[in-house]
């Protein structure tokens, strides 16, 4: 779903995430190098120029038998532009990761909000620990839309009433809903980031099944997949080994 303007604001509307993948020094003979020098002292230097692919069965071996130091000598930066309420539950991730998020203190905040696509599925079913979602029926597609467009204009002209009389932008921003649109940078490393997805995919080779927000799930999918391009032996021992970080 792109960009939709609003008929009486300037807001927007997304069904989508923005993540990219702005810097990193992130590969396979990372993990290698650090894993040698316990055997190998100062010889383990040796192994930078080495081929990765050579040591496919030492990489296997460091995530099955969860040596997960290795891991963790790499970083990646991700650009990620997300309703608020993705940044949040983001928070919860603390160790091995580093974030930097716009301010709504020091900005006039956007006006662009997230409304889910047809695809989201609406409706819970069950109790915690064994619910599901399923589809929701086309009148609650058209409620949810209609409702969430309907705040969020209404949010947004508060928000731009107290501005234009002077309220200071961090009081004024009190107004404003979770599913307003955020972006920050979030830096981690490969073991951090496998942490994370084993939490925030659900995937059938994961040996503890998860169950996450859909939004968040669509962040983690679009790290995912620029992380098996930078360590694609890493990413492979981890799906083998059951998406369980070491």
């Amino acid at each position: 779903m792109s960009d939709t303007p609003a008929d009486d604001l300037t807001a927007s509307f997304r069904s989508d995430v923005t993540v990219e993948l702005v810097k990193h020094t992130a590969s396979d003979a990372d993990v290698l190098f650090a894993a040698r020098v316990s055997t190998l002292g100062e010889q383990s230097l040796e192994e930078l120029e080495k081929e990765p692919g050579r040591s496919r069965g030492l990489i296997n071996y460091l995530m099955r038998d969860r040596h997960g130091s290795p891991f963790e000598h790499n970083s990646m930066t991700f650009f990620v532009s997300a309703p608020i309420f993705v940044m949040r539950e983001f928070m919860r991730h603390r160790v091995g990761w580093s974030y930097n998020e716009e301010s709504g203190r020091y900005r006039q905040l956007e006006p662009v909000f997230y409304v889910p696509g047809a695809d989201r599925k609406l409706v819970q079913q069950g109790r915690p620990g064994k619910y599901e979602f399923v589809e929701g029926s086309a009148e609650q597609q058209d409620l949810v839309a209609r409702t969430m467009t309907e705040s969020y204009q209404e949010a947004y002209r508060a928000y731009q009433e107290m501005l234009a009389a002077g309220v200071a932008r961090e009081v004024a921003r009190a107004v404003l809903p979770v599913g307003l649109f955020s972006s920050m940078y979030a830096t981690c490393n490969a073991r951090s980031l496998m942490h994370f997805l084993g939490l925030r995919t659900k995937h059938e080779l994961a040996r503890v099944p998860s169950f996450p927000q859909r939004e968040i799930e669509m962040v983690a999918e679009r790290m995912e997949q620029e992380w098996a391009k930078l360590m694609p032996l890493t990413y492979e021992a981890f799906n083998q080994n059951g998406r369980v970080a070491p």
